[in-house]
């Protein structure tokens, strides 16, 4: 299997539910779970409607029940922006075989850029990581989301 290839297949899937979530005004973040080249889940964030909607959770609460296990074991999770600590976490438990994602997560990175959970050995499961995948695609994407974000806060009255 050649993993660059397959990677950036994936990644530009992932990327596509980033826009989806720009599209609804939702922050532009994407995620996708992969057994034996099959896409499973996908996931965009809804962030905005409830703080545990991350495109990371939302993918592999699906991925769990279309597997019918909580044991993602064999499984890569594509994500477009770095897991923070709670996806990291929730990639620990499910067992996740891989995490791949493309943008570092300055504020709240733990897949290696401010913490690690990921691949923490003291913890009871640790994935194998790639980071860097698209990065650029995957940053612009939130770069341009956040520009208008800011840009309609600054044209708004007082």
């Amino acid at each position: 299997m050649n993993f660059l290839l397959d990677d950036n297949f994936f990644m530009r899937a992932a990327l596509l539910e980033a826009q989806e979530a720009f599209s609804r005004g939702d922050v532009p973040v994407g995620a996708l779970i992969v057994k034996d080249g099959e896409i499973l889940s996908k996931g965009s964030d809804k962030k905005i409607s409830d703080p545990t909607e991350h495109a990371e959770i939302i993918a592999i609460r699906s991925a769990a029940e279309k597997l019918n296990h909580w044991n993602l074991t064999g499984c890569t999770l594509y994500v477009t922006l770095e897991p923070c600590p709670m996806c990291a976490g929730a990639c620990v438990n499910a067992r996740l075989s891989r995490v791949v994602w493309g943008a570092k997560n300055y504020k709240s990175g733990a897949g290696g850029t401010l913490y690690n959970i990921l691949s923490d050995s003291r913890l009871n499961h640790v994935c194998k990581i790639k980071t860097g995948v698209m990065s650029s695609e995957c940053l612009k994407i939130l770069q341009d989301y956040f520009f208008i974000r800011r840009k309609k806060s600054c044209s708004q009255p007082v």
